[in-house]
């Protein structure tokens, strides 16, 4: 795999005050009046416990990360659930998030418990995990059993097999995944839904992690084999070219090619280093995983469907239309590049894994 550097925190740093990551950029200026949300906060913290990884960039992401887990813990309700939107002004605008929200909030809790720095931390993402836990068979939606299935994947080697309430609910996801794909899938769609929409790999990696983190073989080889699909539909002479949210790929139907978000490019990075560690566990070469995840960073770098770098100081362009570019910077497409690039940073290749 190529030697990449270790990215700047600098815009990052720009869109985060003392109460968490502003939602929304005017090109690379935070736009206040768009408030905060728990969704983008808990990638915020993620990021920001990779970051903290590397001897530069320590101090000011465990600061940040510091900042995001007070925001997450504020937002918690006292079912377990959470708030999703604040306004700049600091209160909630929202009775309760949405399933989205309470998935990712679920899954940097988790992620959180395995990898933050500080004992404290990690007690504090495990108590708030467990409150959540009851809520994960109501969230009801794909994307969102997905987030909470990895944040229980990360929890349930943070704390061993032996907490059984983190385990059934990974078996109940699995099951659910299963389920989905039997419903809808057939000889030339080996998908989980009719049609493909947002953070699609995703879906391939919960069964992956959770899999993995059970041992349960069907769930990976399902991750497995339908990430191959996926990828079948994905690149195209070497370059990766996400299904665009103008239309996205029913069935049968035309796949959209616009608008392209940064999110998809990150979540086939994740999956496919996840991937390589399988492969290199069961000593099966995982080069090809390591080689398709190189080319899906690349598409942040100009290697795209119109050879323009989405990437500024550390701040990532919203998205690529057909049009022409999205020049605002905001946070989900900021962080999905920034995990990206801290995931493939040039580092020793035990510490990349590990953090895998």
């Amino acid at each position: 795999m190529l030697k990449r550097p270790v990215p700047t925190l600098d815009h990052l740093v720009t869109m985060t005050d003392d109460v968490g990551m502003v939602q929304h950029a005017a090109r690379d200026v935070p736009n206040r009046s768009t408030g905060y949300c728990t969704d983008d906060i808990a990638r915020a913290f993620m990021v920001a416990l990779r970051a903290s990884e590397f001897e530069r960039d320590r101090e000011r992401a465990q600061r940040l990360a510091e900042v995001y887990l007070s925001f997450l813990h504020d937002a918690q309700l006292p079912d377990g659930t959470f708030h999703n939107f604040m306004g700049y002004d600091r209160h909630w605008l929202d009775d309760v998030g949405t399933p989205d929200s309470i998935g990712r909030a679920i899954w940097g809790l988790g992620f959180g418990m395995r990898y933050a720095p500080r004992e404290s931390w990690r007690r504090l993402c495990g108590e708030m995990l467990d409150r959540a836990l009851p809520n994960v068979p109501d969230l009801g939606h794909a994307r969102a059993f997905a987030y909470a299935g990895l944040g229980l994947s990360h929890a349930c080697i943070a704390r061993g097999s032996t907490d059984r309430g983190i385990a059934r609910a990974l078996e109940g996801l699995i099951e659910e995944f299963k389920a989905r794909h039997r419903e809808h899938s057939d000889p030339q769609w080996d998908w989980f839904e009719p049609v493909m929409t947002y953070d699609n790999a995703r879906l391939c990696e919960v069964l992956l992690r959770a899999g993995s983190a059970l041992g349960d073989d069907a769930a990976v080889n399902l991750g497995m084999r339908t990430l191959r699909f996926y990828e079948s539909i994905v690149f195209e002479h070497g370059m990766f070219v996400p299904i665009g949210n103008a239309g996205w790929y029913p069935r049968g139907g035309q796949r959209a090619r616009y608008g392209q978000q940064p999110l998809e490019a990150a979540s086939l990075v994740d999956v496919e280093l996840f991937a390589e560690t399988l492969d290199d566990a069961l000593k099966l070469p995982g080069v090809r995983h390591a080689h398709l995840a190189e080319v899906a960073l690349d598409w942040f770098s100009g290697r795209n469907t119109r050879n323009v770098d989405m990437v500024i100081g550390g701040g990532c362009r919203d998205g690529l239309e057909e049009l022409g570019l999205n020049v605002n910077m905001g946070a989900e497409s900021t962080l999905a590049y920034l995990s990206s690039a801290f995931a493939l940073a040039e580092r020793p290749r035990a510490l990349r894994l590990s953090s895998a």
